[in-house]
């Protein structure tokens, strides 16, 4: 019958099979009661190491480390299945003894082991196809060790590094790992090493050593690795002796390919093999141009085809040119809007020799797309800001408003909208991208050479040299031209020179090594309205002529004083007096704190809008929730070294709040009052609608804080307002907490804080990682 089976069995034998379960050796029935017994006691012992050592298994690997196959080789055993018989039970019950004896480790888990190589996201590979194939052959061939890609800024040599890198996520051939460093202009050794441990290491002991001393440990890995090294967007020979990567050699089977805009460089590191990345075909750029522009646009009418054509001819194969061009033409619809852009590419074009005629005035079109000069002047000004810098939006902004690039006519909130759609327009023509935050944006290092160029024919002369390892001030400055002046992210220690600078704007200093500055700079910068000096941990005063009104009665229109994180700067006296414009006053996490004749004269100003604060006195604290305008003002707020256990904050005098950091106090609670103190209107839904940034660090006390966002606390106002649907931290995108001996938890489900992007921990040792889970981690985060 099909795949039935037949089984023969005599009633001897049955009889004979039954018996001996009754009376003989395998007296399996009559014993049965006893065994079960037995087994349940064993099993009960059983479940109890197995919930035990499980305890300690997740333990382990939330710290990061993975199992031992040998105790999950116990754990697949420990699995059994119900017996009937008492044969069964007894055979059961000698494995369980067995699995009982076995049961005991003094290992039970070890580290993850780093993956060999990371595979990058490529949004399009249009031409690249045969370039990747060329490159591979190249750099596979055996007597090749260094291959140099270079090509014009924009030409996807980047692209074209993260597909040799993915190749070797496909076929590993035999590499212990592969490593990706974005080098960049003005990267240093310690950059290079750093991205290199990360890649590495699991643990950051190396943060604290010293450049020798990283290179020693990254050279003691990597001479026991076959590995891969990939170097993007070089600018000059790097010493990688003085990083601790070993040489590839035909004994350690290693390789080396980096991207750089000279062939003098990969000459300058002696590559084995070199390669242009040279433009795309006259076919392959008007499939790409044609991607990024859409086809609506091309087939709306019948003449605009051959228009279309001649732009991505226009466009010289360059992909960064047919991206950002193809992107602005995506929404041009009729006849006359193409002819026009033919008339604008090729009255620039011919004006400008080598890289400026293939790159800049290219670009250039894009730039000229743009709606008006004010969009023009809000997109020249973030090329004041490093190489791969991440612009706080905000920040962005603020400045926009106060050097009168958005419309002065409309509220602060209207002004701030009006930002932010600009910044919406310059990323959809690829003129600005998005950070890693949705709080920041950056701009592509070809785009912000082409805005520093644009800069440098217009009137608003830049002096823009942020990061470029100055330790003083610049010589060559043209003081009496220059608008917008950018030396921030350097190392100037001191400012000694008087500058007679009637037209400068914008000054940014920040990010510096800044001592002392003298009286007299200051002294002839009448048109001023922005000054930045935040981040100069060492400055521990402002000049004397500035301390004493003298200076700052020359800055007369000065809107935005920026002196956030000035460890060493004592005070601000007579600032009220001194500048009495000012609208934006920042001394978040200063040494600057709010007291009770700061405040008055804070107070005093009366155009004052944005005040970032740092307070010690819970009692300054609740006089400035109760000063309306005050309160109203805060956008960022430090409590530093208060000695006061609970503090109270109200979300609707601060409900402008964006950036909260508590340090070194003794805070062991926070309540929050949803309720309105009766001038403030009270929103619909409760909780801190733009704060995004929280930082928690050094809390010290009797009742360390071991939960940050407490789940009774958030359900009381949850309960306290049934008809609204509250979500108290809605926009918090970062969440950073330092050295909190007791932090268990940071909240009960991430439901809580929906839009978290970015979590950092550091010195917290009973925050276990499951708790943070759900949440993207990061070493670092910056400009926010």
């Amino acid at each position: 019958m099909g795949n039935c089976v037949s089984l023969d069995i005599s009633c001897d034998q049955t009889l004979n099979h039954t018996c001996g379960c009754l009376f003989g050796d395998g007296n399996y029935i009559h014993t049965m009661e006893a065994n079960l017994k037995a087994l349940e006691k064993a099993m009960q012992e059983l479940e109890e190491r197995r919930d035990d050592l499980r305890r300690r298994v997740v333990i382990e690997e939330d710290k990061g480390l993975q199992r031992l196959s040998q105790v999950q080789g116990w754990f697949s055993r420990k699995c059994i299945t119900s017996c009937n018989y008492g044969k069964k039970v007894l055979n059961m019950l000698k494995e369980v003894e067995g699995l009982l004896a076995k049961g005991v480790f003094e290992v039970v888990a070890e580290k993850v082991p780093v993956p060999k190589v990371e595979k990058k996201h490529i949004q399009t590979t249009v031409g690249l196809d045969s370039m990747v194939d060329k490159a591979w052959d190249r750099l596979m061939k055996d007597d090749k060790r260094t291959l140099g890609l270079y090509g014009m800024g924009g030409v996807g040599k980047t692209t074209l590094l993260a597909c040799i890198n993915n190749r070797f996520f496909q076929v590993v051939n035999g590499f212990d790992v592969v490593m990706w460093v974005v080098v960049s202009k003005d990267l240093q050794n310690e950059g290079v090493q750093e991205q290199i441990l990360r890649r590495l290491c699991l643990d950051k002991e190396w943060k604290q050593e010293t450049e020798n001393e990283r290179a020693s440990r990254i050279k003691n890995i990597l001479n026991r690795k076959k590995f891969v090294l990939l170097l993007d967007d070089l600018w000059s020979e790097i010493d990688l002796n003085k990083v601790g990567v070993p040489p590839p050699t035909g004994e350690n089977g290693s390789k080396l390919v980096f991207t750089t805009r000279s062939k003098e460089v990969c000459k300058d590191m002696e590559v084995d093999d070199m390669m242009e990345v040279v433009c795309l075909s006259k076919n392959e750029a008007w499939e790409l141009f044609q991607q990024k522009g859409g086809d609506n646009p091309i087939k709306s009418h019948h003449d605009v085809l051959p228009l279309a054509r001649k732009i991505a001819e226009k466009c010289c194969g360059l992909p960064l040119a047919l991206c950002v061009i193809g992107k602005a033409m995506a929404c041009k619809e009729t006849v006359q809007e193409w002819h026009h852009a033919i008339n604008v590419l090729s009255s620039s074009s011919h004006e400008f020799p080598g890289m400026e005629e293939k790159i800049l005035a290219i670009l250039k079109f894009s730039y000229d797309s743009l709606k008006d000069e004010k969009v023009k002047m809000c997109f020249l000004y973030c090329s004041l800001f490093p190489e791969d810098y991440e612009i706080g939006k905000e920040k962005l902004i603020g400045y926009w408003i106060h050097e009168g690039f958005l419309d002065e006519n409309i509220n602060e909130d209207g002004a701030k909208n009006q930002g932010y759609d600009i910044i919406g327009s310059l990323v959809h023509s690829h003129l600005l991208m998005h950070g890693v935050l949705t709080l920041t944006v950056k701009m592509h290092d070809v785009i912000r050479e082409m805005a520093l160029w644009i800069a440098s024919k217009s009137k608003e002369t830049f002096c823009a040299r942020p990061g470029a390892h100055l330790r003083h001030i610049p010589k060559d400055i043209k003081w009496e031209l220059v608008r917008k002046m950018s030396l921030m992210s350097n190392q100037i220690t001191e400012i000694s020179c008087c500058a007679k600078c009637p037209k400068l704007s914008t000054l940014l200093l920040q990010n510096n090594k800044l001592v002392e500055i003298s009286g007299e700079f200051f002294r002839f910068m009448p048109a001023l309205v922005i000054l930045d000096l935040s981040r100069n941990f060492s400055l521990s005063g402002l000049p004397e002529e500035i301390s004493n009104l003298d200076g700052l009665k020359k800055l007369r229109r000065l809107v935005e004083l920026n002196l956030e994180f000035t460890r060493e700067l004592e005070s601000v006296s007579g600032i009220a007096t001194s500048v009495p414009n000012l609208q934006v006053l920042k001394l978040f996490c200063s040494r600057v704190c709010v007291d009770d004749i700061l405040m008055k004269e804070i107070q005093i100003l009366e155009h004052l809008s944005i005040l970032t604060a740092t307070v010690e006195d819970v009692m300054i604290l609740r006089s400035i929730q109760e000063a309306d305008r005050l309160a109203r003002s805060i956008r960022s707020l430090c409590l530093s070294n208060m000695s006061a256990p609970v503090v109270v904050l109200n979300t609707i005098a601060l409900g402008r709040l964006e950036r909260f950091t508590i340090w070194n106090s003794k805070i062991s609670e926070i309540k929050i009052d949803c309720e309105s103190n009766g001038s403030l209107q009270c929103p619909n839904s409760p909780g801190f609608k733009q704060l995004s940034a929280v930082h928690v660090a050094r809390l010290e006390g009797p009742s360390s804080i071991e939960e940050i966002l407490n789940r009774e606390k958030g359900m009381s106002i949850i309960n306290a307002h049934p008809n609204s649907v509250v979500v108290p931290f809605e926009k918090l995108e970062l969440l950073r907490a330092s050295d909190l001996d007791e932090l268990k938890s940071i909240c009960w489900s991430a439901l809580d804080v929906p839009n978290l992007r970015q979590f950092y921990s550091q010195g917290c040792p009973k925050l276990p990682e499951a708790n943070t889970e759900s949440f993207r981690h990061v070493e670092r985060v910056e400009s926010v």
